[in-house]
């Protein structure tokens, strides 16, 4: 099992979000965070006052998926997500353990 973190633009939601749903995905968590890469952030003009903003608005989205779904996964996301400019976000890729559904114990894949 693999957990996929997405770091992606937020009008790329729905886009990535509809491209797992064709692939049979049933449940993702989504985040609204900040951050910074290579763009280094931005200047913007408030009031006639320049302010540079460090950290630009992102979201991470987290999947837990079977071995055999990784690779069409990753796919669907990068092409999703992609604006083919800077900042389009990263996707890393993480072992997973061991998954315990809460409510039922089912262990692993059966609790993806």
């Amino acid at each position: 099992m693999k957990l996929i973190t997405a770091i992606i633009k937020p009008f790329k939601l729905e886009e990535v979000r509809e491209s797992l749903d064709q692939l049979g995905i049933t449940g993702m968590t989504i985040s609204e965070v900040k951050g910074y890469g290579r763009q280094k952030g931005h200047t913007e003009l408030y009031r006639g006052a320049e302010y540079v903003i460090d950290f630009l608005p992102k979201i991470k989205i987290e999947v837990a998926v079977r071995d055999d779904q990784t690779e069409s996964i990753i796919e669907a996301i990068s092409t999703a997500a992609s604006s083919g400019k800077i900042g389009d976000g990263k996707i890393f890729i993480s072992p997973l353990e061991k998954v315990i559904r809460t409510r039922t114990g089912e262990l692993n894949e059966e609790a993806l």
